[in-house]
């Protein structure tokens, strides 16, 4: 059994990777069983994908493909026994896959190809084999057969398409899918199954797939707004009140819906955490009335805050931590998984609630304190003119920014400190959990347009973007000459894929932060430096400093 991971921001041994046991808490059997469920992906690939140039295809193996990604992206699984399951029955699809492309060759007069690689795989009797079996899966096997640039670019693009597929599964949760979407994950699979060495070609691929996430940014902002309505400026309480009560967390808009419609009328308060709170700015969720604001801060954070809620503690989607004092109140849904931890299946929160109604709530209301949350495309851009108009009247100097995810590491501390410092006549949007590094200070306002801007969720990315294309064709010039700066800050496989698509979209001089990803070897590096312009944060004084320069005409 070998476990190298390098996919996330947060790694050890020297910032080079995770060995011994995963800074995220993944012991070392999840992290190669997970090897080993992307391999068998791979091999699902290989044959779905040329079935599907014969004109077949089969939805359980698209949808299969896309939640096993999904399974595999940082903080989200960590339960092997579960993995294992995920392992085996990726194995019973992949012969479904082969005799599926086996049967369409064969109707199309065809001789099917006998496949190697990941599409050979066979599953061992025992988790025993199992491991022993993941050494041909590993990472550092291709860092031994190609170097650490090929490598790196195969795992970019595969940790691109993770995250990609982590936002295609919200979409399909709402009832959004689009099978160019799953043509291309069987289709970027099966090229990664051959091990291909090319560095160009590696390079397009990673576009390519940022420029088919830009798409499914899009599907997933259709399914949300379509669901819930456009997000709308919203005052969003961030201190307790009075009651019994939930802790919502994670992505998934669809499980604070149903949890909402069951507790209606049960005496319980909800709230949201982490990157759920700007379900707050929806319409459809807003509405209802026990949905009281949002408690406590990012990810990292929970295990300090969850222990000191008084309440039961719903985990929808990635970012859950080791629950250790409070698994008795916790429970996970969709795709998470920790031992022990009780697994909603059915969307029937009872259990949830069960364990709410015992909890003791908060004792009373605390000072009451809002943030504004809610600037989506939709809210900006309907005051558009207005923001337009300050500019040139040189009200409104520069945009900045400053967002993604936060994480534990030292480093991150210069998100607080830059935005702190950003001039006051200058306007700061921000999404995802990053936000939480200083969404909580007064930053004021400028002509009534608010200096703090939270666009959303991570995957709201698409809302910034249509926010930046929108200015660049009101001031007719191109994004990268918009005066727009942008800091982010990355932490697991989501983020990969919105760099990779601001990439594709040719938005150049990204600052990126607090370190530059381990998988990105020094000659990718290199072309990304000199073709994008990406490059690592520094001091918030220095890299402001050089952000409010002119731009030479």
């Amino acid at each position: 059994m070998e476990m190298f991971c390098y996919q996330c921001e947060q790694r050890t041994r020297g910032g080079a990777g995770c060995m011994q046991f995963s800074n995220c808490g993944k012991d070392p059997e999840t992290g190669v069983l997970m090897d080993l469920l992307e391999h068998a992906c791979k091999g699902i690939s290989q044959y779905a994908h040329r079935a599907r140039l014969l004109g077949a295809k089969d939805r359980e193996l698209d949808v299969f493909v896309v939640e096993a990604l999904f399974t595999t992206v940082t903080n989200v699984n960590f339960d092997a026994a579960r993995i294992e399951q995920w392992v085996r029955r990726a194995a019973e699809l992949k012969d479904k896959a082969r005799r599926l492309y086996e049967d369409a060759a064969r109707k199309a007069g065809k001789t099917p190809e006998t496949l190697t690689g990941p599409a050979a795989w066979k599953p061992a009797a025992d988790r025993k084999g199992l491991l022993h079996q993941s050494t041909e899966a590993s990472v550092m096997g291709s860092i031994r057969r190609h170097g650490p640039d090929v490598a790196g670019l195969q795992e970019l693009a595969k940790y691109g398409l993770k995250g990609m597929a982590a936002y295609a599964e919200h979409a399909r949760v709402l009832g959004k899918e689009d099978e160019a979407v799953y043509a291309f994950v069987h289709e970027t699979l099966s090229t990664l199954a051959s091990d291909p060495t090319d560095a160009g070609a590696l390079t397009g691929l990673a576009l390519k797939v940022g420029e088919v996430n830009f798409k499914v940014m899009e599907l997933l902002d259709g399914a949300n707004t379509g669901s819930y309505g456009h997000p709308e400026p919203t005052q969003a309480r961030v201190t307790p009140v009075k009651g019994k009560c939930i802790l919502v967390s994670g992505h998934d808009l669809k499980d604070l819906e149903l949890l909402l419609k069951q507790t209606e009328g049960r005496g319980l308060n909800v709230y949201t955490h982490g990157e759920m709170l700007p379900a707050l700015a929806y319409p459809g969720l807003k509405k209802y009335k026990h949905l009281v604001g949002n408690y406590g801060g990012a990810w990292q954070d929970q295990r300090e805050e969850f222990a000191e809620f008084p309440g039961a503690i719903l985990m929808t989607t990635n970012c859950i931590q080791n629950p250790e004092g409070y698994v008795g109140r916790i429970f996970t849904s969709g795709l998470v998984g920790w031992p022990g931890v009780r697994h909603i299946t059915d969307g029937d929160f009872s259990p949830v609630i069960e364990a709410a109604l015992e909890a003791p709530g908060f004792p009373e209301d605390e000072e009451p304190k809002h943030i504004t949350v809610g600037f989506g495309r939709n809210a900006v851009l309907g005051v558009a003119d207005k923001v337009i108009d300050a500019v040139k009247a040189g009200k409104i100097r520069r945009f900045f920014l400053i967002g993604g995810c936060d994480g534990a590491k030292p480093g991150r501390d210069y998100y607080t400190e830059l935005a702190e410092a950003v001039p006051k006549d200058c306007v700061i949007m921000t999404l995802a959990c990053g936000k939480y590094r200083f969404n909580k200070l007064d930053f004021g306002d400028i002509g009534g347009i608010p200096r703090l801007l939270d666009i959303g969720q991570c995957n709201d990315a698409y809302s910034a973007i249509q926010i930046a294309l929108a200015l660049a064709g009101a001031f007719k010039c191109g994004v990268n000459d918009l005066p727009l700066s942008l800091v982010l800050s990355w932490y697991e496989q989501k983020a990969v894929a919105i760099l990779l698509t601001l990439l594709h979209l040719g938005v150049k001089d990204i600052r990126l932060g607090p370190t530059l990803p381990a998988f990105v070897g020094p000659g990718v590096l290199k072309v990304l430096v000199d073709t994008f312009g990406l490059k690592a944060i520094g001091t918030p004084e220095k890299d402001l400093e050089d952000m409010l320069k002119p731009v030479a005409a």
